[in-house]
């Protein structure tokens, strides 16, 4: 992680509020890591009520990252880190879920078999081999909702971009930017929140 004011610093994967809080008075902060480290620091500037005060950059390391894909980042490293220390801010909606955490990439909710709402359409009644979650990349309401059913012949998906997405099913299990959940859960709901991430972007 990079900071304006304190320069490269050394922290663990998914960090916490020891390793980030101190930094939280800088400008811009550059998180050199991969998505569920991005949402670690994220989830920082939210409990911290500093989402509008720090802009936050990403030089991914794996060159899958959901967010770089999302939102155009350079998949050259040299690059990315130029456009996150330099680039020009740019709001994007900011993705949280009802156990306290944050959705960056992507999130995937698999098998699923229940009853799932995007804002107050229905758009699940019973079974779905997996739901997947994303920011919305062309803002919206805030959210790009997948109901995925796998066939013989390929997969038919139903899309949505709710502002909110609530499901109550059987157990089953979580992925949150390549991070599984530690338990099982039976109802899950995402929503955008009320303000945007300053995601650097140099747009």
């Amino acid at each position: 992680m990079i900071t304006e004011r304190d320069g490269v610093q050394a922290v663990p994967a998914r960090p916490g509020k020891d390793h980030v809080d101190p930094h939280l008075d800088a400008e811009r902060l550059v998180v050199f890591g991969t998505d569920a480290d991005l949402a670690a620091v994220a989830l920082r500037l939210l409990r911290k009520e500093k989402l509008g005060s720090v802009a936050l950059g990403y030089v991914p390391i794996d060159k899958n990252s959901v967010v770089a894909a999302l939102w155009g980042l350079s998949p050259d490293p040299a690059r990315a880190l130029d456009i996150a220390l330099n680039g020009d801010v740019d709001p994007v909606p900011f993705v949280r879920d009802d156990v306290g955490g944050v959705l960056m990439g992507l999130g995937v909710l698999s098998p699923v078999r229940g009853v799932g709402y995007s804002d107050a359409d229905n758009v699940l009644r019973g079974q779905a081999s997996r739901i997947e979650c994303t920011p919305d990349p062309e803002g919206g309401l805030g959210l790009v909702v997948r109901i995925v059913n796998k066939r013989l012949l390929g997969s038919r998906v139903k899309e949505s971009r709710p502002r909110a997405f609530q499901l109550g099913c059987l157990p089953t299990t979580a992925v949150l930017d390549g991070h599984k959940h530690p338990r099982p859960v039976d109802k899950w709901t995402w929503y955008r929140h009320t303000e945007d991430l300053r995601l650097v972007r140099g747009v």
